[in-house]
């Protein structure tokens, strides 16, 4: 977080410096930031930023296509004649240990349809969600954990 605001001050930096307020210069200025972060961050042993955002970036990836594909499954459920769904929580055992990782992890698996984040366990250690469909839970813990959680490690670690 502090990398992209950096970046945002070097960008507002090159707009004076160059005089010319438009946005294809501020875009400029953020993509020469950007790269000098980069360049200056490496050596010190720091995960690069471009790195990371490119980590970010395949997060949100990662969620539009899970967003589609539930949304695909959800919308082929309740149109089928015969629902037969088995709903119900069961227990994901997290990984992730940051509140920031927990949040995020809890809000994605909300935001996508067919699922819900109900309750993290007072030793942060289990998300309890509810499925739509839970006739396999030992599937969707496998989907979250290869999936979500993995991302969210990969990108803020």
């Amino acid at each position: 977080m502090i990398a992209f605001v950096f970046n945002l001050l070097l960008a507002i930096a090159w707009v004076a410096v160059t005089g010319s307020a438009s946005l294809h210069n501020l875009v400029l200025g953020f993509l020469l930031a950007a790269l000098s972060l980069a360049i200056i961050r490496e050596p010190f042993g720091g995960k690069g930023y471009l790195r990371r955002a490119s980590l970010v970036f395949s997060l949100a990836l990662l969620f539009l296509k899970e967003l589609s594909l539930s949304a695909w499954r959800v919308t082929l459920t309740i149109l089928s004649p015969d629902m037969k769904l088995k709903p119900g929580i069961f227990a994901f055992p997290l990984t992730v240990t940051s509140d920031f990782e927990i949040t995020l992890l809890a809000n994605l698996i909300t935001l996508t349809p067919g699922t819900l984040s109900v309750d993290v366990s007072t030793d942060r250690r289990t998300l309890y969600v509810h499925a739509l469909d839970c006739s396999d839970p030992e599937t969707a813990r496998r989907d979250i954990a290869n999936g979500f959680e993995r991302k969210i490690m990969e990108a803020f670690r």
